[in-house]
C-alpha cells in the first residue's frame, strides 16, 4: 500500500509537551500539516504566541518558521476528525504500588474514540506498558472502529529531541500489515531508518532501553558510595578505570539518575516480568538512595550536624543545562536536608524563583551539586561541599 502521506493532516494528541513539540516541529519541518492538539491552554497560548514552554535545542528557530504555515497549537478535540494521522503522545505511568497505570490509556482513547475514523491511522507514541496495545485494538475493535493502529515509541533525548529525531532510527510496529506499512512510510520522512518489529517487541524495546541506562547509572552509582564510604577518591579510581582503556569507554559517571522515564520504565518491565527482574529493584534502591548518601558525606564533612546550616543546592533540574524537573531527585535532597534541620538554599540558572548561584555561594555554609550545569563548571565552593559528578576538584 503507498501513502501520500505529503498531503495528509496529521494531529499529535497531547502535542504541547516534552515529547509532542519535538515531533510536531520535525513533521512541521518537513512540510506536513501539523495540528498539536492539548489541553494545557497556558502551553498551547505558548506555542501560539510563538514561545516554547520549555528548553528544547533548535525549536525555537523552527517554530518561528513553521508556526501559522505547517504548524498550529490548539485545544479542540473535534480536530482530531479532520487529521489523517492521530498521534497520541500518551504513555503508561506507574501508582504509588510501582503498579503499571494501564487504565489511563484506556481512559484517554475512550474519550477520543467518538471522533475517530475508520481510514485513520492512529499512532501510540509514549511507552506503553507490553500488552498495552492489544488492549487498544481490542477497545477499537470492540467499538466497531476500522482504525489502523501503529505504536513507534519515542526514544529521544529530552532537550536534543529535534535533533535526534532526525539521526536515530525510528522503531516502528503496527497491529496489522497496513498499519505498519503506513507508520513506516511516515517515520521514513523522519528518520534516517525505520526498524520493524512486532507491537510486543516494540513495547519491551523501549522498556528495556531505557532500563539499561537506569542500570548503567546505578553501577557507577554503587562504585561512589562504595569508594568514597572507604575513604578513597573515587574520582582518582574513575579515571585509572576509563583512562585509554576502550572496555571502560562507555562506563557511566556518578551523578543522580532522574527524570520522567528511567525510574518508571524500570518499574514497568519489573512488574511485566512478575518482580523477578531483580537487577532493577537493585538499580531503583541504589539510584534512589544516592540523595541520602550525599547528605550523610555532607554531614560527615561539616562536623556530623547540619541542623541550622545554610546549605546550598546547586541545580534543581533531573539534568544539566535543562529546565526540566520532572522527578528531579533534587527535591529529594532538599527534603532530607530539612529532616537534618537544615536551611536550604535552592539555585539554579534556568529556574529564575531559585536563588541566584552569587547569592548561594555567599550564604552557603555547605553545598552539594545537584546537577551540572555548565555555569557550576568554572566555580570552587569556599565551604565544604559534595560534587558526585566529579566537575570540582576535591579540596
Amino acid at each position: 500500500m503507498k501513502v501520500d502521506i505529503k498531503s495528509d493532516r496529521i494531529v499529535i494528541v497531547g502535542g504541547c509537551g516534552h515529547v509532542g513539540i519535538p515531533l510536531g516541529l520535525a513533521f512541521a519541518a518537513r512540510d506536513f500539516d501539523v495540528t498539536l492538539l492539548d489541553r494545557n491552554l497556558p502551553a498551547v497560548d505558548t506555542i501560539n504566541a510563538s514561545r516554547l514552554p520549555f528548553k528544547e535545542n533548535g525549536a525555537q528557530e523552527i517554530l518561528e518558521r513553521y508556526l501559522g504555515r505547517t504548524l498550529r497549537a490548539a485545544s479542540d478535540p473535534a480536530l482530531v476528525q479532520t487529521a489523517h494521522t492521530v498521534i497520541f503522545v500518551v504513555g503508561t505511568p506507574v501508582d504509588e504500588h510501582l503498579n503499571p497505570k494501564v487504565r489511563n490509556v484506556l481512559h484517554i482513547l475512550d474519550e477520543y474514540l467518538p471522533l475517530l475514523r475508520d481510514d485513520q491511522l492512529l499512532v501510540m507514541r509514549s511507552t506503553l506498558f507490553p500488552g498495552t496495545i492489544r488492549l487498544i485494538g481490542n477497545l477499537l475493535e470492540r467499538n466497531g472502529r476500522g482504525t489502523r493502529l501503529a505504536f513507534c515509541p519515542e526514544r529521544i533525548l529530552q532537550g536534543k529531541g529535534i535533533e535526534e529525531i532526525f539521526k536515530l532510527p525510528q522503531i516502528v510496529s503496527g497491529m496489522t500489515p497496513e498499519a505498519e506499512e503506513e507508520a513506516a512510510q511516515l517515520f521514513s520522512a523522519l528518520a534516517p531508518k525505520v526498524i520493524r518489529v512486532t507491537p510486543e517487541e516494540a513495547e519491551l524495546a523501549k522498556l528495556m532501553t531505557n532500563s539499561w541506562r537506569y542500570l548503567n547509572f546505578a553501577i557507577a552509582n554503587q562504585f561512589y558510595m562504595i569508594a568514597e564510604d572507604s575513604g578513597i577518591d573515587f574520582e582518582h579510581v574513575y579515571q585509572a578505570m576509563t583512562s585509554d582503556y576502550p572496555r571502560a569507554k562507555d562506563f557511566a559517571r556518578p551523578g543522580l539518575a532522574a527524570g520522567p522515564c528511567l525510574f518508571k520504565d524500570t518499574m514497568q518491565l519489573a512488574s511485566f516480568y512478575n518482580n523477578n527482574f531483580f537487577l532493577g529493584h537493585a538499580a531503583m534502591l541504589v539510584n534512589e538512595g544516592l540523595p541520602e548518601h550525599l547528605v550523610r558525606q555532607l554531614k560527615r564533612r561539616m562536623g556530623g550536624s547540619l541542623r541550622n546550616r545554610r546549605i546550598a543546592i546547586l541545580g534543581m533540574t533531573f539534568k544539566a543545562n535543562n529546565d526540566d524537573t520532572r522527578e528531579s531527585l533534587a527535591f529529594k535532597l532538599k527534603k532530607l536536608l530539612e529532616m537534618e534541620m537544615a536551611y536550604v538554599l535552592e539555585s539554579d540558572p534556568y529556574l529564575p524563583e531559585t536563588l541566584p548561584l552569587a547569592q548561594a555561594l555567599e550564604q552557603a555554609e555547605g553545598v552539594i551539586l545537584g546537577v551540572p550545569h555548565d555555569e557550576y563548571k568554572e566555580i570552587m565552593p569556599s565551604v565544604p561541599f559534595v560534587d558526585c559528578w566529579g566537575i570540582w576538584k576535591k579540596r
